[in-house]
Order: C-alpha cells, then structure tokens, then sequence
C-alpha cells in the first residue's frame, strides 16, 4: 500500500502581490488520482509549537502566528504570510513528521508537500517558512523513533536551511547534490555538498549520485531517510539549470530508495521544488517521483532502467 500524507490546506490561494501559487499540492492529489496508484491518504495534524521553536526563533514563530511577518522577511520568503499560509506552515512539518513515522512502520511514505529547506532560524526564505526537515528530523530523535537521520536533498537548489539549523549535530547529516550557480548564491556547509555545473544531464548526475550516495550512507548508518525528492533539476523547469529528462529523475529516485532498501532503511520523501507555467505537467512529475520511490521500494533487486542508471544501480 502507499502511503501519502496529505491535508487540504495544503492549498492556499496565492498571496496578495505575490505570483507563488499553492495549488500545485492540490494538482498533485489530483494527478496522483488520475495516475490509478490508490494510495491510503493519511491526514497531519498541525505540528506543536514547542517542536518548531525547537529550530526556529520564538519571535520569528510569533510573527508567523500572528501573521505579522515584517515586509523585510516576507521580501525573503517571497509572499506576504496571511492566516492561511500561516496555517498551512504549521502543516506541512506535520505532514513530514507524519511521513517519517508512517515510514517506520511501513518503509516508505510520501509527504504530498514539504521541503522547505531554505527556511533559517530567524526568518523563512526561498518560499519557505518553517524547515519541516528540520524541525520533524529533531522531534523523531528527540522522542526517540530515530537516533540517526540522513537528510538526502536532491532539490535543483542547496538545502541551506537545512544545514544551517542541523549544523554540528553528529545526529543528523545532510547531504545535497545541487546546481552549483542556482540559489542560494551564498551556499551554507552540508555534511556532504555537490554543486553540479549548468546543463548537467541525465548520465552525468546519475553517476555523481552513485559516486556519492552510497558512500555516505554507509559512513554515516541512519536508521532513517528523509528525501528532498525536488523535481526541479528537469530540464524543462522554470527556476532549475540542470538537464534532467522524466527518465532521468525516475532513475534518480529508484536508485535513492534501492540504495535505502538494500541496507533495510526506512525512507520518507518530501516534495520539495518544481516550477512552470504548466503547473499540472509539474504536479505530474511530483507524482512520477512518489511511484518511481514507491515501485523500487518493492522490487528493490530489479535493474533501474537502461543504460546508464542500470549499470549503475548494479554497483
């Protein structure tokens, strides 16, 4: 069975002056429908404020609350936060949370939102106002459902939030492979960072992944995964520089979660960034990264694709 996490506030009607829109999470539910996957839906409650203030600055929290995030912040953000992007940011860590556990109990469940990885301390940014990555990481330790999670970001863009809120904590590695001349300009320090030049294609960032990714799962040993499972390194995406085909990222994601199969770990995905004009093509690929994470789940031996990605998957 599949498990996806979602709720309906994910969605939320852009905000006045800015041209960001939340329904992409919507079109996700509803390409996942089209899709005929049947997937259990699980629903997320509102994570609690003491978790989020955890990682983020209790001021900065109030201010999302009371959604009076100064014109400065929401400017870095790149939407003003009204009561219901306040609501579904107390969510989306929530959903993430909820994924993780859901993951632990069955090996694999999605997040149908999350991602917010460029969110800091103080202050969101990127489109993204809390780091649900961060914040459910240090709560499923914490409360002892984890005592070793890898964060693996695979978005177009470095996951420097992330880093940044999980800097120093031998608990937590990070590990990104990114377009190295894409946001942000000023990179933070991950566990583990790749920065891949402009137009990178599909053989190219396959086997950077499994010149990586492996070795870093081994050193480290997480118990569990959290996947950044970002489909904007397509090459047809309107914010990424990268080259990948729909092929590409599907061998991406099988090889992410045949690697975490093979060493029995379990494995949450996130959506992460994707972004067009055709917001319904980009809800599709999100759809495609959750069935190809969740076939290779359950055939974790069979070789990923052709070429390439099959070779590979074979180290």
């Amino acid at each position: 069975m599949l498990h996806v996490v979602h709720h309906p506030h994910y969605v939320s009607p852009a905000a006045p002056g800015s041209s960001f829109s939340f329904d992409k999470y919507g079109l996700v539910m509803q390409a996942l429908a089209e899709s005929g996957a049947d997937p259990l839906l699980h629903q997320p409650d509102p994570m609690p404020r003491a978790w989020i203030e955890a990682i983020h600055d209790p001021d900065y929290v109030d201010e999302v609350t009371a959604c009076r995030v100064p014109p400065d912040k929401a400017r870095r953000i790149g939407f003003p936060v009204t009561e219901r992007v306040a609501r579904r940011a107390f969510l989306a860590p929530g959903g993430t949370w909820l994924a993780a556990k859901l993951a632990l109990r069955h090996g694999y469940a999605a997040n149908g939102a999350g991602g917010s990885h460029h969110a800091m301390a103080d202050s969101g940014a990127g489109y993204c106002v809390f780091n649900d990555l961060a914040i459910a990481a240090n709560r499923l330790i914490v409360e002892r459902d984890a005592a070793r999670i890898m964060i693996v970001d695979l978005d177009v863009h470095q996951g420097d939030g992330t880093a940044v809120l999980t800097a120093g904590r031998p608990d937590i590695f990070t590990f990104s492979i990114h377009s190295e001349r894409n946001f942000p300009a000023r990179k933070a320090r991950s566990s583990f960072d790749l920065g891949l030049p402009d137009d990178t294609d599909d053989a190219d960032y396959l086997a950077a992944l499994a010149g990586h990714l492996p070795a870093a799962i081994d050193a480290f040993a997480p118990d569990l995964i959290l996947y950044q499972a970002g489909v904007d390194p397509h090459r047809e995406d309107k914010l990424g520089r990268l080259a990948l085909s729909d092929e590409g990222l599907a061998d991406r994601d099988r090889f992410v979660m045949r690697q975490a199969r093979r060493r029995g770990i379990p494995l949450a995905s996130v959506l992460g960034g994707g972004y067009g004009d055709d917001r319904l093509a980009v809800a599709r690929r999100h759809v495609e990264s959750i069935l190809a994470l969740y076939e290779a789940f359950h055939d974790a031996g069979a070789p990923a694709g052709t070429g390439t990605a099959a070779l590979l998957d074979s180290l």
